[in-house]
């Protein structure tokens, strides 16, 4: 079916993503290597072209609309998809490479996988790499069906169908925004107060969802959600935006912790780490390009091996 217009173009949704992931018009603009005249005025197109404001100038400094975060969620996805047809089709183009076909999860794609492939590519610079983004329920439904040789997923539990082995940790952390009442607490937040409070949240399914609801619901509790979306990004956007406290990546935010945008709420009484997985079918060997980053992945730089889990553990539930 032909598509109806208006359609937004590909690179301002990317750069709308830049200021939802980076808080100013400016900072992506530098990060997209354009000035900041010429990146408002693509995202003002961008609003003529959808009919929306997308963007809150009135104080100075632009911060998304309820309309501009639905856009950035919805918008994550389809660049999201874009992606990984750039990585099939320059697979497809590298003449006589060997393929390799991953998926991961959302916060393993976006902060973990990059730098695999970049130590991969140093070992084996002609392998052809195809990624697929999902949740972790997704990914994993991706492995089961072989349309991928290996998936990386977030979470202690995974199907009974897949072997698994622990490749890197990560803990999840409550955030607000600066101008949150919480910004200021000294104090630690309970389960209690954390499981009464609306969050905004990543949708069921997600590894990050699962972790949160598993370490509640171990003190008896459950999540309250006050919007649930289906990206890290969005739910940065959010919690900028003053919406309300999410929980995210300790990996996600580092750069808005960092540069004032985003506070870390202290927890305790509840544990929210988790393990980062490599997943595959069982019974099934692992193919040499498979095999090759998964070495890679967990060779120290002095060229020692890492295993986050210590002894070798496969398939842990």
């Amino acid at each position: 079916m032909p598509l109806a217009h208006p359609v937004p173009d590909l690179v301002s949704l990317d750069l709308l993503q830049s200021v939802a992931e980076l808080g100013s018009i400016r900072r992506a603009a530098m990060a997209h290597h354009v000035s900041q005249p010429a990146a408002s005025m693509r995202l003002r197109a961008l609003e003529r072209t959808l009919g929306l404001e997308l963007l809150d100038r009135s104080s100075g400094r632009a911060r998304l609309t309820p309309a501009g975060t639905a856009t950035v969620e919805w918008g994550g996805a389809v660049l999201d998809e874009v992606r990984a047809l750039q990585l099939g089709v320059a697979a497809l183009r590298a003449e006589g490479s060997t393929q390799l076909r991953l998926a991961a999860s959302m916060t393993a794609a976006e902060y973990l996988v990059p730098g695999w492939l970049n130590r991969l590519r140093a070992a084996e610079p002609d392998l052809g790499v195809s990624l697929q983004m999902g949740n972790s329920e997704h990914v994993a439904d991706v492995v089961a069906r072989r349309d991928a040789d290996i998936g990386f997923v977030e979470g202690d539990t995974v199907p009974a169908t897949l072997d698994s082995k622990v490749v890197s940790r990560d803990d999840l952390v409550l955030v607000v925004a600066p101008s949150h009442p919480w910004s200021g607490r000294r104090g630690a937040l309970s389960a209690a107060e954390v499981a009464a409070t609306p969050l905004v949240l990543r949708e069921p399914g997600s590894g990050t969802r699962q972790v949160l609801e598993g370490a509640l619901g171990a003190c008896g509790l459950s999540v309250t959600p006050l919007v649930e979306l289906g990206s890290t990004t969005a739910i940065k956007a959010a919690v900028g935006s003053g919406l309300g406290p999410g929980v995210l990546s300790r990996l996600a935010i580092r750069a808005e912790v960092r540069e004032g945008r985003m506070v870390i709420v202290p927890t305790s009484g509840f544990s929210l780490e988790r393990a980062i997985r490599a997943v595959w079918p069982k019974a099934v060997v692992l193919s040499p390009a498979a095999s090759l980053l998964l070495a890679q992945i967990s060779r120290r730089a002095d060229g020692s091996v890492a295993d986050p889990e210590g002894p070798t553990r496969s398939s842990r539930r």
